[in-house]
């Protein structure tokens, strides 16, 4: 028997959870987006069977709800929820990557037939909306799962058969267990990320060419900068109590630095950045994580013309797809460094054996 799922936003996220979700043969799919442009590709594309612009009516027909909107329009569907007298189960996920105000919501909703398991997908790309959107997003991602009050260990399985095209790794947390870690790992991060592109910014009006110096890696430290302001502003408010005691443990953090520098002392300096370096080099190194993960490699290459198309065809003939390219150090007569970057770990080490094999010198840095 095939269950309905309605899914609201086809963004990025809901985009590449439809098009696993569409691989299933029992499942019928209901898409909702505030783009039509977005719903007629879906539809054109057979990643949804049907297109709605009424959530309250198309809800009735669900059996199950993926909520794939930002933080604070989820909490609005889940208050619309309340009114709306529900005839048969409804079990609902989000995927939201801040969950105490959410499952809060979630939890006041008494009707016997609805039940809400949270989700956080933890896989993202710097593109935004549908056309960004890929069936692989998730492989070997993390998913994070917390169930509310309401949700039963067999609803949570029941969404990990769901998903189970997407080749994610899913993992159960409370509530605070995941806003902690979350705002640890990927929004203080964000936030930093931002603060070094405005200090950048400043500097510039010293050092107009600042800007040409700012590439390699201060563009990779800072990537995340770049992301939607809109959707993590929306993060930042909703988690805002968590990252205002991380920026009083970062302050701190930078006033014991900023000590070593003004006392010359050497030794602490050094032991600093050792034990930053060993914590950095133990991360695991084949999974993704709440930022998104490039899988690079670094290919020798001479100054020559041609030497940058031979590598690319080479990749071209074994199938293997390139998410972005760029020339580290190019300098004339002597060899430069091409990062090719892949989105999984299996591309990227089939690419450097296939390059070996052809005698090029590759590497790849953890």
């Amino acid at each position: 028997m095939k269950q309905t799922v309605l899914i609201v936003g086809l963004g990025l996220i809901g985009g590449s959870l439809a098009m696993n979700v569409t691989k299933k043969e029992d499942v019928f799919i209901i898409g909702i987006d505030g783009d039509e442009a977005t719903v007629n590709m879906a539809l054109k594309q057979g990643v949804i069977d049907q297109a709605s612009s009424d959530f309250s009516k198309a809800i009735l027909e669900a059996d199950l709800c993926i909520l794939a909107t930002p933080i604070s329009v989820t909490i609005e569907y889940l208050q619309i929820l309340e009114s709306i007298e529900l005839n048969k189960p409804l079990l609902v996920t989000d995927v939201s990557s801040v969950k105490n105000q959410v499952l809060e919501a979630a939890n006041r909703l008494e009707h016997p037939f609805f039940s809400f398991v949270g989700g956080h997908p933890m896989a993202g790309s710097h593109k935004q909306g549908y056309t960004a959107a890929k069936p692989h997003l998730f492989e070997n991602a993390i998913y994070v799962l917390t169930p509310s009050v309401h949700a039963t260990t067999s609803e949570a399985e029941r969404l990990k058969d769901l998903f189970s095209q997407t080749e994610a790794r899913f993992l159960t947390f409370t509530t605070k267990e995941h806003d902690e870690m979350t705002a640890v790992i990927s929004h203080f991060p964000h936030l930093i990320a931002s603060s070094l592109v405005h200090q950048a910014r400043i500097w510039q009006e010293t050092h107009p060419y600042i800007e040409q110096l700012a590439a390699g890696g201060f563009k990779d430290i800072t990537r995340i900068a770049s992301s939607n302001p809109k959707l993590w502003q929306d993060i930042f408010f909703q988690n805002r109590h968590l990252l205002i005691s991380m920026l009083d443990d970062w302050i701190g953090e930078m006033e014991r630095v900023r000590s070593y520098l003004c006392d010359e002392a050497k030794e602490q300096t050094f032991q600093y950045l050792f034990d930053a370096k060993q914590y950095r080099d133990g991360l695991p190194v084949k999974e993704k994580g709440a930022i998104p993960a490039f899988y690079d490699i670094y290919v020798d290459i001479h100054d020559q013309p041609g030497a940058i198309h031979d590598v690319i065809g080479i990749l071209a003939k074994e199938e293997i797809s390139i998410k972005n390219i760029q020339i580290l150090e190019i300098r004339e007569g002597i060899t430069g460094v091409l990062r090719i970057s892949f989105a999984t770990h299996r591309e990227q080490t089939a690419s450097k054996q296939v390059l070996a094999h052809h005698n090029y010198e590759v590497m790849i840095q953890q």
